[in-house]
């Protein structure tokens, strides 16, 4: 399994970006997709995930009201869609993919997209 993101980039305090997540293989359904971040020196931390099944949703405090998580399921792609944008954003961000294959659930992650919030 493939994990790619993309759509990181740079903007100022309350601009938006809207982050990609793309899975692609074999073999293999998806069942759990969330957003981490990782900034300078600190642990990567959870920002947003979703039971694919159901599009069921959930946020850290540090997201809920600006950012919003969804998925295309034709496309095997999870967005991430996000809006007033403060320095404290900054950070590396991470998709990870859980997928069952084989009868087991397996983890995937993607190379990281830098997302970079100017004050």
């Amino acid at each position: 399994v493939q994990v790619v993101e993309s759509g990181g980039g740079s903007v100022q305090t309350g601009g938006s970006l809207r982050l990609s997540c793309a899975a692609s293989g074999s073999n293999f359904e998806t069942r759990f997709m969330a957003w981490y971040r990782q900034a300078p020196g600190e642990r990567r931390e959870l920002v947003a995930s979703l039971l694919y099944h159901n599009g069921l949703a959930d946020y850290a405090d540090s997201a809920k009201g600006r950012f919003t998580i969804s998925r295309d399921s034709a496309r095997n792609t999870m967005y991430l869609q996000m809006n007033n944008l403060k320095p404290e954003d900054t950070a590396v961000y991470y998709c990870k993919v859980m997928v069952s294959m084989d009868l087991t659930l397996h983890d995937y992650w993607g190379q990281g997209t830098q997302v970079t919030v100017s004050s």
